[in-house]
């Protein structure tokens, strides 16, 4: 089954209908989104505004980039230093 991605903003008018007095049924009814999701991006965006949460996202993708990366070196390193002791 595919995946449904929902942008920030589409993610923060979800939440936003809630806030206004929509149930929980509903909601995820109308936007094919599971209870679960609807729950966790509750607990996880609640309050924060379409521009915020665009933001959070984008913060979470660098920081995703940035840990591949050290990972990357940290393992170059361990390999170089293998090399090295086999020389000695």
């Amino acid at each position: 089954m595919k995946k449904k991605r929902f942008t920030p903003e589409q993610i923060a008018s979800i939440l936003k209908e809630f806030e206004k007095g929509k149930s929980v049924p509903e909601i995820i009814r109308e936007h094919g989104v599971s209870q679960a999701s609807f729950y966790k991006w509750r607990q996880r965006y609640g309050g924060l505004e379409a521009s915020e949460l665009k933001r959070l996202k984008e913060l979470e993708e660098e920081n995703r980039k940035l840990k591949m990366m050290y990972t990357e070196l940290a393992l170059d390193l361990k390999i170089a230093r293998e090399i090295i002791e086999k020389k000695l």
